[in-house]
């Protein structure tokens, strides 16, 4: 088995690779060749969680898991355990905090390549985390992105994501003082926070933008008002179980009535072409993004078979 640390992983994951790699995956899903579980939580003593995802695909022949855990104040150190198909068994195990970061980012790259505008230039980000510069990036792998506008509380964090992403992607980024400032006149908004309470009101977004919905994995959490909710004409999911019980923008909306869930497609349906994508030029499209255990067996596959050609890694005897 081949053991691959975040230093490996941030070397054969590049984001552009990774949008392909996640647009296979989907493509794969829609088809009914991939199969994802949905991540459980367990309680830790004090607070935290122990969390496991999972997900099989048989055109990359291989199924795994994703497993991480962590206490209050203190981050979750993640690992991707990989199985080969023919013949079954472990492969390699990844160290995947970045793995994590740059599949999340990569999903949102192919929900926007389907359901944003064809001639869209700008993007709005709300969030300056980590999370926050794989979606911009990867949402500038699949669209002529010129400009961006990002917003967070701490001014000092905004705009060094400002400096650092306009440098690493060559391409004008100002740091502003509102949500309402960074999407105001944008054609594409991601939300990557963790905050409780809407972040982005439906009535600040321009006809015609997609929102990546990236944050909010807890139904105590929500980025999103009803009002943005009841104003998407299009709303995909990564996963629609998974999203029933996590999606908390969708599960406050469906408790007052703002939508239903027969309105939600997945993201391998519009990938598969089994549905139509963006209904108009003026609709307003969002995708409500879990991070699903899948996206992590396809994400480090990839790397993995990429190790093995270079020579990287540690090969170890079970």
């Amino acid at each position: 088995m081949l053991l691959l640390s975040e230093e490996n992983v941030r070397e054969l994951l590049p984001m552009k690779e990774c949008v392909e790699v996640m647009d296979r995956l989907f493509q794969d899903a829609g088809a009914g060749g991939a199969v994802n579980a949905s991540r459980y939580r367990i309680p830790l003593p004090g607070g935290g969680s122990h969390q496991v995802m999972a997900g099989m695909s048989t055109a990359l022949g291989a199924t795994g898991l994703k497993t991480y855990a962590g206490g209050r104040g203190s981050g979750s150190n993640m690992l991707v355990l990989l199985y080969g198909l023919n013949p079954v068994g472990p492969v390699a195990l990844l160290s995947a905090n970045a793995l994590g970061a740059i599949r999340t980012g990569a999903a949102s790259g192919v929900a926007t390549k389907y359901m944003a505008r064809e001639d869209a230039q700008s993007v709005g980000v709300i969030g300056s985390g980590r999370q926050a510069r794989t979606q911009l990036a990867a949402i500038c792998a699949v669209r002529p992105i010129t400009q961006a506008w990002v917003y967070s509380p701490t001014p000092e964090r905004r705009a060094a994501f400002a400096q650092e992403m306009a440098a690493s992607l060559g391409i004008a980024i100002e740091a502003v003082e509102s949500a309402e400032a960074a999407v105001a006149k944008a054609d594409i908004v991601a939300t990557i926070t963790n905050s409780r309470d809407p972040v982005l009101k439906g009535e600040a977004i321009r006809p015609g933008t997609h929102i990546n919905a990236a944050g909010s994995n807890s139904w105590m959490r929500r980025e999103l008002d009803e009002t943005a909710i009841k104003r998407s004409a299009l709303i995909v999911v990564d996963d629609l179980p998974q999203a029933k019980t996590e999606a908390g923008d969708l599960i406050w909306a469906y408790e007052q009535r703002a939508f239903q869930w027969e309105q939600v497609a997945e993201l391998g349906q519009l990938a598969a072409k089994r549905i139509p994508g963006r209904p108009s030029t003026d609709a307003i499209t969002l995708f409500e993004s879990q991070g699903i255990g899948m996206e992590d067996v396809a994400a480090g596959m990839h790397v993995y078979r990429k190790a093995i050609e270079r020579g990287l890694g540690q090969q170890v005897e079970l």
